[in-house]
């Protein structure tokens, strides 16, 4: 399990010229999931974005989580996060798992946010999305488990 987290002051996702999504001071979340994946990696994975600590406080130090920001996320499917451009100039997505598989992870990483007390925004699995935002930082984080 792959994800890309962004510090953002404002991300939206826009499917077929509709806002399916839209959030201001918080996180934009791109997930992506491989083969092996199960609730296991999204449960560590969910836990750990609920409490990463990446919003300033009032010293300026990378010291709040989303919590205490009281913000939002904006979670969107990316299985292009298990792209492999190593060899040749297309990339393989061999090692991103299967949509069957992928999309029930998904819903339950939803789920499990919303437990946990954040109720995400989201794309919609396996849509043609138009994500924008403003980083705030620049904050960018890659973490995978």
């Amino acid at each position: 399990m792959r994800v890309i987290v962004q510090r953002v002051s404002s991300a939206t996702v826009v499917i077929d010229g509709i806002i399916h999504g839209k959030i201001d001071s918080g996180a934009l979340i791109l997930v992506g999931f491989c083969n092996s994946d199960t609730k296991e990696e999204v449960n560590w994975m969910c836990n750990k974005l609920a409490g990463l600590r990446i919003f300033s406080d009032n010293d300026g130090k990378m010291n709040l989580s989303i919590h205490d920001i009281r913000g939002k996320i904006l979670l969107v499917s990316n299985f292009t996060l298990y792209g492999d451009a190593q060899r040749g100039f297309r990339p393989s997505f061999s090692n991103a798992s299967a949509p069957e598989l992928a999309k029930p992870l998904y819903e339950y990483m939803i789920d499990k946010m919303s437990i946990l007390g954040i109720i995400p925004e989201t794309g919609i699995f396996g849509a043609n999305m138009q994500v924008s935002l403003v980083n705030d930082g620049p904050v960018t984080l890659f973490i995978e488990k």
